[in-house]
């Protein structure tokens, strides 16, 4: 017979753990989830990058229509509602792997393979191409607030910038391996890379780690807040910070459905994902537990 303290003693022990195990549990709990909305019809074919239009209140979806590296001439920019329905399948087309895009000033901004593709949004015509010398692999594109258009250059690890009409190579650095998603935020560029988030300094290019370790970066996109949503193209979606660990928001690598460049709307908390292989875009709320 067990004595009547032991069993007190025992009360109190599973008392404090059950207690405890509790407060693991709600500690263990991701601060953000992501809530599917909606996802497009699978015509989207290759589809690899999306971008929000403020003004028109739609949709820009890049499709390859084939090889990433193909001068083919099959690429095009769909036109999709907030509501994933698309409005214009071949909205602009004749391309041939658009990737990236960027909005100013009524002109889409598209990369393809080495080239910049201007497009006149309300002509819906391409005003311009522009021949970036020496580039391999064009693809993801950030806007300062002044115009300046950034371009990342998976090949050869560098970002140009087209500046009132001026092409250069703005920077070259061996620690930009891999670079791809671009982000303008506060007079930096911020670049995803194989080795995490580096930021550049606009004003004299000083260069510092932001993020390590992140793992392959695709999309790179703030969340309005201090933190940063980023995928890499295999189908894992990562909220990233500073200050705390990485939250894995999505992973559908398993199910080869993939997760290329992702445009994330802060003020509706809407994070777009296109699909790539699977040709879709799938669309989620970010919602704060």
């Amino acid at each position: 017979m067990k004595h009547p303290a032991y069993l007190f003693s025992l009360c109190i022990l599973f008392f404090f753990t059950s207690g405890l195990t509790e407060a693991q549990t709600k500690s263990d709990e991701p601060k953000v989830v992501l809530e599917k909305l909606w996802e497009s019809p699978d015509l989207l074919i290759t589809s690899e990058s999306v971008c929000y239009d403020s003004k028109n209140h739609l949709l820009y979806v890049s499709c390859i229509n084939g090889n990433p590296t193909d001068k083919d001439g099959n690429g095009f920019i769909s036109r999709l509602s907030l509501a994933g329905e698309i409005i214009t399948l071949k909205w602009i087309d004749g391309l041939n792997a658009p990737k990236g895009m960027g909005i100013y000033d009524s002109k889409l901004f598209v990369t393809d393979i080495d080239q910049i593709v201007e497009i006149d949004i309300e002509q819906a015509v391409i005003a311009k191409i522009i021949t970036v010398e020496g580039s391999r692999f064009l693809n993801d594109i950030t806007i300062d607030p002044n115009g300046a258009v950034y371009i990342s250059d998976m090949s050869t690890n560098k970002i140009h910038r087209l500046n009132k009409g001026i092409l250069e190579t703005w920077f070259d650095d061996e620690h930009l391996t891999g670079t791809n998603g671009l982000l303008y935020e506060d007079r930096e560029i911020l670049a995803g890379t194989r080795d995490g988030i580096f930021s550049i300094r606009i004003e004299d290019k000083r260069l510092w780690h932001l993020i390590p370790d992140t793992g392959g970066i695709d999309g790179l996109e703030t969340d309005g807040t201090g933190s940063y949503i980023i995928s890499d193209w295999m189908g894992k979606i990562q909220m990233v910070s500073t200050e705390d660990d990485p939250i894995i928001l999505l992973n559908t690598s398993n199910t080869g459905v993939n997760a290329a460049d992702i445009e994330y709307i802060p003020e509706k908390n809407l994070l777009l994902i296109p699909t790539f292989s699977d040709n879709r875009v799938m669309a989620y709320e970010l919602i704060e537990n």
